[in-house]
């Protein structure tokens, strides 16, 4: 009995060993990660900007759940909470969301650094090419409602030198509030901002010689910056909020844009049905093809590390599809 008992000791008190070293290496790991920066963003493209910027450095959060549509997207009193524990807070604009002001004004914490990732940027006005709409009685179509950006076009991400902009706005607060960090910040920094760059050299090369420089958007009118940093032409079913409605003369004016144009594809958005953009390929015999605005991605697509680079690789794709450009 006594032979058997030895082993059986050796046994249990190696076990214990091993519980309480892992123990400790559990609070070793739960410290490290409380000394993080912590780092809540609004949009996808932010997150995605910052998480590249900051590394292993801080913990960046999204905000808006993974699946939600930007401008459907309000605010609760656990995102409050989110912020008032983060040392920075990352979002677009006023324009983009308007709900930040007052959810700022619910934290309490005065060391918050937040950073309007707008600043520098020039903001266009949402204007499409054929003016103002109208409906069958020739009253102009009033579209909009809570999310509605208004005059101010908020869409500043897709045009990849203002992303390049925003991601020097994040860094200069992460140098801010880490200077002990600061030649890893801008390490990572300057290494995303050559990728941003490259692509968009691609884009040019690869939008230059198309047969086509207009396409059509059967969604809200969210790729304007794109549309102008590449010389092209571009109409949308409707301004504002995809939550609107286009009127029917302005369904009829955009099958007319396809039928003038001999466009070949209608495109549609992400994380919304693409209803307007089937009535309209429908109707002319165009075909249906994506063009993500990536204020924000699909569950699936988060959790298989989907990224604003390979989003906007995505739309060059389908832009040169579209275009009919040369491949």
């Amino acid at each position: 009995m006594t032979t058997n008992a030895v082993p059986s000791s050796i046994l249990i008190f190696s076990l214990i060993l091993f519980l309480v070293g892992a123990g400790c290496q559990h609070r070793e790991q739960e410290a490290v990660e409380a000394k993080k920066l912590s780092v809540v963003t609004t949009l996808f493209p932010l997150y995605d900007f910052t998480k590249n910027i900051a590394g292993s450095k801080a913990r960046v959060t999204l905000l808006m759940p993974p699946g939600v549509e930007a401008h459907s997207f309000e605010p609760k009193a656990g995102d409050v909470l989110k912020v008032n524990n983060a040392d920075v807070f990352v979002f677009t604009g006023q324009y983009m969301e308007p709900w930040a002001y007052g959810l700022l004004r619910g934290v309490d914490k005065r060391e918050l650094v937040v950073v309007d990732a707008s600043k520098g940027i020039t903001l266009e006005e949402g204007k499409q090419e054929h003016g103002d709409h109208k409906d069958e009685k020739g009253e102009k179509d009033r579209t909009g409602g809570s999310h509605a950006h208004g005059k101010i076009d908020p869409h500043i991400w897709l045009d990849l030198a203002n992303a390049q902009k925003m991601v020097a706005n994040i860094l200069g607060a992460l140098l801010t509030v880490d200077p002990d960090n600061k030649d890893f910040y801008r390490k990572n920094a300057d290494a995303y901002i050559m990728k941003l760059a490259d692509l968009d050299a691609r884009y040019k090369k690869g939008l230059f010689a198309c047969k086509k420089n207009i396409f059509v958007h059967g969604g809200h009118f969210a790729f304007n910056y794109l549309a102008k940093r590449y010389n092209l032409r571009y109409i949308s079913a409707y301004p504002g909020s995809p939550d609107t409605e286009p009127s029917p003369w302005q369904i009829i004016s955009l099958k007319k844009k396809i039928r003038e144009n001999h466009i070949q594809y209608v495109y549609y958005e992400e994380l919304i049905a693409p209803r307007m953009a089937n009535i309209l390929a429908k109707e002319t015999g165009a075909r249906l093809l994506r063009l993500h605005g990536a204020h924000n991605i699909s569950k699936e697509d988060f959790e298989k590390g989907v990224s604003f680079l390979s989003i906007m690789e995505e739309n060059l794709k389908n832009l040169k599809v579209g275009l009919e450009c040369q491949q």
